[in-house]
């Protein structure tokens, strides 16, 4: 069978929601995905279920979620629904750029341009700082969908696309991939004009494979202060790894500044459950004593997608679950 025939992807659909079953840490990833191969299966009331059920019990990323339920209700039927969803995100003002480039795509998949450009720069307006520097990849991707966009409302270039072209590292600059005429290209009978494309689509697809080959984040644990006290309770052998929250908290940040400063990239936090911790150990055959399990067990979250991206914006919320942004918090300790 297949890999891309419908039932192959209704399959893994089912897969993953049995494995959903089994770590109901890992649910919301695994739905999503689920959701994503029913899409593909031509099942959309299918995954429409998968998008509502995950809504329906306080999930991590809603805003995502819904904007992934609008871009699927649309496809098959349902845009005045749609509409109102994409409408509710925008007001919600998402913390992250996923959201906005979704429901951004989607306006553009039905060639409402004008409603796409103003969505990323809805966006970018909330989402980037005044000083522009280490921004995350997806809020970069987030810019480069807004210069392409704005490239076919034939926009002039304003600092934001300034700022996607520096961005942008493949040899075609960002003008040229987002030219419209390329797609006039496409059928011309002339060789050179031919080749010229193709040499151009091999640079795309480089950069996009680069993006989709990004190695997972080198993660560091964090235990919110109850799940550590619980886990010392429960394991007082790992006592040695964690002798107070607060010095968990500053061996955080100093781990992860040594790294950045060794050339260490694609730096994360990912957040720690006893529970998730537990079915890991059990998974592994170990008990979660083992000191030596916590690494692997990082590795293992920021596998599965849940790594959140260090360090943070200055102003950013920080990554401890304080009310300071990150420049009040843990961003003023020195190396």
């Amino acid at each position: 069978m297949r890999p891309d025939t419908p039932a192959a992807h209704t399959t893994e659909a089912e897969r993953l929601l049995r494995t959903a079953a089994q770590y109901p840490g890992d649910r919301e990833p695994l739905y999503l995905q689920a959701a994503a191969h029913r899409e593909l299966a031509g099942d959309r009331p299918g995954a429409t279920a998968l998008y509502d059920e995950l809504l329906s019990s306080e999930p991590a990323n809603p805003l995502l979620i819904r904007a992934l339920k609008a871009a699927n209700l649309w496809e098959y039927g349902h845009e005045a629904e749609a509409r109102a969803i994409i409408d509710g995100v925008r007001r919600a003002r998402p913390a992250d750029a996923a959201p906005w480039e979704i429901t951004a795509e989607t306006l553009e998949a039905h060639d409402e341009l004008e409603a796409a450009e103003a969505t990323l720069t809805e966006g970018a307006t909330l989402l980037i700082p005044g000083v522009p520097e280490g921004l995350p990849h997806p809020t970069q991707s987030l810019l480069i969908t807004r210069h392409r966009i704005r490239r076919m409302l034939a926009l002039p270039h304003d600092d934001w696309d300034t700022l996607a072209d520096r961005l942008h590292t493949a040899a075609v600059p960002l003008d040229e991939l987002h030219d419209p005429k390329r797609l006039w290209s496409l059928g011309s009978s002339d060789p050179a004009e031919l080749q010229a494309e193709i040499t151009r689509l091999r640079s795309e697809l480089g950069t996009y494979r680069t993006a989709l080959s990004r190695p997972f984040p080198v993660a560091v644990l964090h235990w919110p202060e109850a799940e550590l006290d619980e886990l010392l309770a429960a394991y007082p052998e790992l006592e040695a790894e964690y002798p107070t929250y607060r010095a968990h908290l500053t061996d955080i940040e100093a781990s992860l500044r040594e790294l950045s400063q060794a050339g260490t990239p694609n730096l994360g936090i990912v957040r720690a459950t006893v529970p998730s911790y537990e079915a890991f150990a059990a998974s592994e055959s170990t008990r979660p004593s083992n000191a030596d399990l916590l690494p692997q067990y990082a590795t293992t979250l920021a596998a599965r997608g849940r790594a959140t991206a260090w360090p943070p914006t200055s102003d950013a919320a920080c990554w401890c679950g304080s009310e300071a942004t990150y420049g009040e918090c843990h961003g003023t300790e020195q190396p």
